[in-house]
């Protein structure tokens, strides 16, 4: 049976129109040539899939999570068609055990689970590195209304402290997907020591 919250998520990526953009989050994009040339990656909280189609075109074998299984189909479809390494994972993040030194990457969009952040971290390989792009405090006008979906300044180098931090920033930053509103975010990238 499906949870409330998966049901939401489906209504919403049914609601959306078919030729919505599917790009990947600015920390990505802007600093692609901090990725490895090969290896595994997660898009933890995937959605429709633009941090993991961008990775996968960049040589990686991507596993992508979402509890949405309407997102997900769409991105299986995306991936089937031009032959992407995408295995798309329909779960509930909250519940679940994450793999231990399974990821060269990992990507988190417009997501916030501070209780998963340690499992997180256990789940990069050695010199595995994450790239994070999420919602600054205050509570902003086109995003999250639940204020425990927003970091505060200078949360997140703390809240992954046993990562060497390579890139941090703060500030305005088109929304994810690309829309024409402007939101606050923390943008982060650490790796793990080998």
């Amino acid at each position: 049976m499906l949870s409330e919250l998966a049901k939401k998520w489906d209504q919403k990526y049914l609601s959306l129109p078919n030729n919505t953009p599917t790009n990947p989050a600015w920390v990505l994009s802007h600093h692609s040539q901090l990725l490895p040339l090969t290896g595994k990656a997660l898009d933890l909280a995937c959605g429709l899939g633009g941090n993991a189609r961008f990775l996968a075109r960049c040589g990686l074998s991507v596993d992508a999570w979402d509890i949405s299984d309407v997102a997900l189909t769409s991105l299986n479809n995306f991936a089937t068609l031009n032959r992407l390494p995408i295995t798309p994972t329909i779960c509930d993040i909250e519940q679940m055990l994450f793999p231990y030194q399974q990821y060269d990457v990992i990507v988190i969009t417009n997501y916030l689970n501070r209780g998963i952040f340690q499992q997180i971290q256990q789940a990069l390989k050695p010199n595995g590195k994450l790239f994070i792009q999420t919602f600054l405090a205050p509570v902003q006008e086109n995003a999250p209304k639940n204020k425990n979906f927003y970091l505060n300044s200078g949360e997140l180098s703390k809240l992954f402290s046993e990562l060497i931090i390579e890139i941090y920033g703060e500030g305005w930053l088109s929304g994810v997907p690309e829309s024409i509103s402007l939101n606050r975010y923390a943008w982060f990238i650490g790796s793990k020591k080998g």
